[in-house]
């Protein structure tokens, strides 16, 4: 789907970096569902990276590919929906995975979509399971990460608070 970012609306001054040679990058999307309701998907138990933890929907920029392909990819292949918009930059961060591939650089955006919100399309081979996560559930997202290993929780109470239309 090469392109994809072309028809993909993007909110005024949301930053959309473009990778320099040779880095690595992944790129993350918060859906919210109408009751403002985060989405999140739990990692199969045998995932090499963060296995049997939630997590949003996303993944990796493959070389020359533009950061809005990969989120219209990802989005796609992972839930069945269709990327409409960017409507916020969340946060960039860089961290490192136990899969020894090295530093990723990492951005991440509050995203809008079309399709069934309540027939996610899910990777079975990828992911377990998937729910929606309120203020109240936020805890859960905590689950069987390392301490201080919070970036999925951050991101979706972020998310959350910083909404479009939220008091």
């Amino acid at each position: 789907m090469p392109d994809d970012h072309l028809h993909v609306a993007v909110d005024r001054g949301v930053e959309i970096p473009v990778p320099a040679v040779g880095e690595v990058w992944a790129v993350g999307a918060v859906v919210l569902n109408p009751a403002g309701q985060a989405f999140a998907q739990k990692r199969s138990t045998d995932q090499r990276l963060f296995p049997d933890c939630w997590d949003i929907v996303g993944g990796h920029v493959e070389p020359g590919e533009h950061l809005l392909d990969t989120l219209a990819r990802e989005v796609a292949e992972e839930t069945g929906w269709r990327l409409l918009s960017v409507r916020r930059l969340l946060g960039i961060s860089t961290w490192t995975g136990d899969d020894g591939n090295g530093t990723r650089h990492e951005a991440d955006y509050l995203v809008t979509v079309d399709g069934d919100l309540d027939r996610p399309a899910l990777e079975w081979s990828k992911h377990s399971t998937y729910d929606w996560f309120g203020p109240d559930d936020l805890p859960r997202l905590k689950e069987n990460r390392a301490p201080g290993e919070h970036l999925i929780h951050d991101l979706i109470a972020k998310a959350l608070h910083d909404r479009p239309g939220a008091a």
